[in-house]
Formats: C-alpha cells, structure tokens, sequence
C-alpha cells in the first residue's frame, strides 16, 4: 500500500509541475530577440554613423558608439527600463554590450543601499563576475596555445 501511495504522490506531482511550468513559444522568442538585438544594433549604427558624419575617425567613431550605449544601457537600467526591455527581449537585450553594462549596473543599484565597500564593491560583479573571469581565462588559454604554436611552426 505504502508503494502504491508513493506512486500516486509521484502522478500528482508530476501533473502540478507539468500545470505550473509556463510554456514558450520558441520561434516567437527568437523574433523577440532578433527584433530586440536589432533596434539597438540600429541605434548603435546610427550613432556610429552621426560620429563619421562628424569627421571622426573609424577608431573613434566605434569608441563613442560603444560608450554611448553603455551609458543608455546603464541611465535605462537605473530608471528600471532595461529589465523590462530585457524580460520582453530575451538574448536579444542581453548579449550586445548593452546586456554588459546591464549586468553591472543592476547590482550596483540593487546593492547601493548596504553601503559603499560591502553593497556595491562586493556585488557590483556577481552577474557580470564570471564573465570576465572566463573571457581572461579563455584568453589567456588561447594566447599560450598560439605561443607555443608559433614556437613549435604550427602557427
């Protein structure tokens, strides 16, 4: 009897989760996410372009488009709009350089409150921590795999 129940809990359960997990519509949420990365990938050449219409150059001109982003990304972050642009989305919010500045921007805010060093020194990379931690590492794999390349003639 005791068998039969755990069975019966394990059928119930299995029918509340199966009710509560919300479904996606995965082609909808990649044209979400085309459409979201698009429109900033347009600002940003938009940006890019008003610079060269200003005189200045390749270099420059992708300079100031990245901070200007990252400065939009950060004032929407602050005034609560990226989350939302970002839950609507998807990747598309959250993998130019805009989704970067978002996700150290975010705890900053969030963590302003328990003070200076332990709010926002201490959590202000927790999203955007390994990131950057995995990226050196990565990099630096990859840059001691090429030396030795060159070493050995392979590269």
């Amino acid at each position: 009897m005791d068998k039969l129940e755990k069975m019966k809990q394990e059928k119930q359960y299995e029918t509340y989760v199966k009710k509560k997990t919300p479904r996606h519509n995965v082609l909808l949420n990649m044209l979400k996410a085309f459409i979201t990365g698009g429109i900033i990938c347009t600002i940003g050449q938009m940006i890019y372009n008003y610079c060269e219409m200003l005189g200045l150059s390749k270099k420059d001109c992708g300079s100031w488009t990245s901070l200007i982003l990252v400065l939009i990304s950060v004032i929407l972050t602050g005034i609560n709009l990226y989350p939302k642009v970002a839950k609507w989305g998807g990747a598309g919010a959250l993998v130019p350089i805009t989704g970067f500045a978002n996700s150290v921007a975010a705890p900053a805010i969030e963590y302003k409150k328990e003070g200076q060093v332990f709010g926002i020194g201490c959590k202000i990379f927790t999203i955007a921590g390994p990131v950057i931690l995995y990226g050196i590492f990565t990099s630096w794999i990859l840059g001691f795999l090429y030396w030795i390349g060159t070493i050995t003639g392979i590269a």
